[in-house]
């Protein structure tokens, strides 16, 4: 009997040791859960800044091999230009400078082609409507044929590589005439 009174004993002062040893176990085991799931959200943030620096370096050499030829090609259209005012002085009429003249306009399209194959677009607005981002207006001039806002004349043609501007179309943009009649959207 003294043996089970012991036993008992024992068990009584066991039970709270247990129980604090339970409570310290499962405080222990939370710290360790919020530590795995911190660590598991750096690993995803840091995964996710892995995947943004992987996409921005692949638009970076897109970029770079898109405009590589950007400065070459900007240096290149004063060949162009040169060759258009060759070509507006020569008088195609004159049997003299006949052979320079189709020699000027076979060069300008060989260069012109190859400009195009690698997307260098020219911007000829002629008659278009004026537009800022393409455009730069030098000067304006009254015009009773054109919508005001159009342009009346190309000074210099434009070019867009791969479809941004390289170079603004330079030009005189039309205004109404002085003797017209204002429209009715001019009235209103």
């Amino acid at each position: 009997m003294a043996d089970e009174q012991n036993l008992e004993n024992q068990n009584a002062e066991a039970a709270p040791a247990a129980e604090a040893n339970g409570e310290a176990l499962d405080a222990r085991i939370q710290e360790l859960e919020e530590q795995l799931a911190g660590a598991q959200d750096q690993v995803l943030r840091t995964a996710a800044e892995l995947q943004n620096v992987r996409r921005r370096a692949e638009q970076d050499v897109e970029k770079a091999h898109k405009f590589a030829l950007e400065k070459f090609s900007a240096d290149l259209l004063a060949v162009v230009d040169s060759l258009e005012r060759g070509l507006e002085m020569t008088n195609p009429n004159d049997e003299a400078s006949k052979a320079v003249r189709e020699g000027l306009e076979l060069t300008h399209k060989l260069l012109l082609d190859t400009l195009k194959r690698h997307q260098l677009e020219q911007v000829d607005p002629h008659g278009e409507p004026f537009d800022p981002e393409h455009h730069q207006a030098m000067a304006m001039e009254e015009s009773a044929t054109l919508e005001p806002g159009s342009v009346v004349k190309v000074f210099q043609k434009g070019y867009l590589l791969n479809g941004r501007l390289l170079r603004p179309a330079m030009v005189v943009v039309s205004k109404a005439a002085a003797n017209t009649p204002p429209s009715i959207n001019e009235q209103a």
